[in-house]
């Protein structure tokens, strides 16, 4: 496994719209908004690397938890002529900018049906499809272990033999949990830890530790095994522990 770190010049912040939006939303629901901020410019460049690492080629693409298209917006331009992007966001409000963004992107004129958004889990979405690269939002560290397996499985299931799943987690959050978090949510959060300590001992390819965005995070990217199947069950439900 290769483990580097990535501190470009700061990205230049996200749109105010966008970033009063996750506000809203974070307090709305924290469980499926796990940011208060869209992710910065050097955080959506290094989450979409296994697609640059592709290109030109046609890809299959999946990004799950899209929030309001911070990543979308850098994966669009990455499209070559063949290529498909489907989008899973299950926030509605979040899904609505997401379509306006498909509708109105410029690298998308004369492309109808290149890239498609989903309203829905993961859990549930109804698709044959598998990916080449898989590019996830989604907020692990608020979930149960069981859930984080359960959505771990359904993305190793979704990609192809050797596929890469690339995801994020923000920096210091255990430090910060354990300072301040109740026993209980501490006790969830090193569970969460571990589940993907697992993962990452099985699949892992590469770490970045992108310093310039807010707060900081590391970048993992995964790898499903050719000729091997993946590990995993079928998809349970989001409650399931």
């Amino acid at each position: 496994m290769s483990n580097w770190t990535v501190s470009p010049d700061r990205a230049p912040a996200p749109p105010k719209a966008d970033s009063w939006m996750f506000l809203r939303e974070a307090a709305r629901d924290p469980r499926t908004t796990g940011a208060i901020a869209p992710s910065g410019k050097a955080l959506a460049r290094a989450l979409t690397e296994p697609v640059r690492a592709r290109t030109p080629r046609p890809l299959t693409i999946l990004e799950v938890g899209a929030g309001t298209g911070a990543v979308t917006r850098t994966l669009i331009p990455q499209l070559s002529g063949g290529s498909r992007l489907d989008i899973v966001e299950a926030n509605p409000r979040f899904a609505a900018r997401l379509r306006h963004l498909v509708a109105d992107h410029p690298h998308l004129a004369g492309r109808p049906g290149q890239v498609d958004v989903h309203q829905t889990y993961l859990e549930n979405l109804d698709t044959d499809q598998r990916y080449d690269v898989i590019v996830s939002g989604l907020p692990l560290t608020n979930f149960t272990p069981g859930q984080v397996e359960t959505i771990m499985d359904r993305y190793l299931n979704l990609l192809h033999p050797g596929g890469t799943l690339t995801y994020f987690g923000y920096l210091g959050t255990r430090t910060a949990r354990a300072l301040f978090a109740s026993r209980d949510e501490s006790r969830r959060h090193a569970g969460v830890n571990a589940v993907m300590a697992t993962y990452q001992a099985t699949y892992a390819a590469g770490r970045r530790t992108v310093w310039a965005n807010l707060p900081p995070a590391g970048v993992w990217h995964l790898e499903r095994p050719l000729g091997k199947p993946a590990r995993g069950c079928a998809p349970r439900a989001r409650g399931a522990q």
